[in-house]
């Protein structure tokens, strides 16, 4: 049996349920919707500067070439530092760098990446739900469990 989203990129978030069910924090923390519901992209997609794929080291999914296709934190970490991350220990907004997050269950193991926003706040695509602006601690303690790693690279001119 699989949690939330673990082991398929959170793939089983499909809209049955009200964000705030899914993610109690959230209301607390405070969010907001960015975009409309779509199942063409994930989170980890979504960190990775991508809307048109889903991402996902399982072999229906996209996946970097060379990055080690394992649901395992040090694979995800190995996945981003391919694409110019490099672990770091600070969540807090730092000119000249845009910065990612992944999150791990209980069991260690990647349940979701969000990525932060220039003015501080993070970005995440729930599953095949919205994209939405939010704190860190908004999903954490929910099906996607805590943040394991934090990551940073400098800001692309994109």
């Amino acid at each position: 049996q699989r949690l939330g989203g673990v082991g398929e990129g959170s793939r089983a978030i499909d809209g049955s349920m009200p964000i705030e069910s899914l993610f109690p924090r959230l209301k607390d923390a405070g969010y907001q919707v960015m975009s409309p519901q779509t199942v063409y992209y994930n989170c980890v997609a979504w960190a990775a500067h991508e809307d048109d794929r889903w991402w996902w080291p399982d072999p229906s999914s996209y996946w970097p070439e060379g990055a080690p296709r394992e649901v395992r934190l040090e694979a995800f970490v190995h996945t981003f530092s391919l694409l110019g991350y490099e672990p770091c220990d600070a969540e807090d907004l730092e000119p000249g760098f845009e910065k990612i997050a992944i999150y791990v269950g209980q069991h260690g193991l990647p349940t979701h990446v969000a990525r932060q926003l220039s003015n501080g706040r993070w970005t995440s695509k729930l599953g095949k739900l919205e994209d939405i602006e939010h704190s860190l601690a908004g999903l954490s303690n929910s099906m996607y469990g805590q943040v394991a790693q934090i990551m940073r690279r400098p800001t692309l001119n994109q």
